[in-house]
């Protein structure tokens, strides 16, 4: 798997700086940054992640929560890790995350093209170089049932529940969740995460995605 080289990113966080992409949205400015490094159009990657160009350009300029899905398809056809788009300088050695560390939060939705996120994301392995597994801490936001949309992409998940209740659909099946439980499963299969009920949710989730 390719990975982008230092001085990649120290542009990158140059050209942040003076972004003025939306709050919901920090990781755009990233993923336009790996495209135009590996020289390929919008429509390039359209064709090659059957994704619509015009969701690809929404999601490029914050105009777009993203969703997790096409993010891994786009992640897969740059050749880098889905956790690329969220990672500032990279560190070859292990990497701790403080409880009292202030997290940066990505916001992410579950409901396709929206412009609101019912998914916060902060990550634990931030930074760290080569690695194959993507761990969070995701805070999830009530939903209505008509916002269900299920995803499907190549890797594995598995999910801790922290606090409060989850729905989890996987294929034909629902299982709910409730704090201390826990499920591990392909997420080839098609799955949608949700709150159970009308509260937030908190869970630990641990995303894996081959190279």
């Amino acid at each position: 798997m390719t990975l982008l080289k230092a001085s990649g990113f120290d542009k990158l966080n140059h050209r942040i700086q003076g972004n003025t992409m939306s709050e919901k949205n920090k990781i755009g400015a990233k993923v336009k940054l790996v495209r135009e490094n590996r020289k390929l159009s919008i429509e390039d990657v359209s064709e090659r992640t059957n994704l619509p160009a015009e969701q690809i350009k929404s999601i490029e300029d914050g105009s777009l929560v993203p969703n997790l899905t096409p993010l891994i398809k786009i992640a897969r056809v740059l050749g880098v890790r889905l956790g690329t788009f969220m990672d500032d300088d990279e560190n070859l050695g292990p990497v701790v995350t403080k409880a009292q560390d202030k997290k940066e939060v990505t916001r992410f939705s579950d409901r396709g093209n929206a412009v609101n996120s019912d998914l916060d994301f902060y990550t634990l392995a931030q930074n760290k170089a080569g690695r194959h597994m993507d761990p969070f801490i995701i805070d999830i936001f009530p939903s209505s049932e008509e916002e269900i949309k299920l995803s499907t992409h190549e890797g594995e998940e598995f999910i801790y529940v922290l606090e409060g209740e989850v729905e989890i659909i996987y294929g034909k099946d629902k299982y709910e969740l409730k704090q201390g439980d826990s499920i591990y499963y392909e997420s080839i299969v098609a799955h949608h995460v949700h709150s159970h009920g009308n509260e937030k949710a908190k869970i630990l989730a641990v995303v894996y995605t081959p190279a």
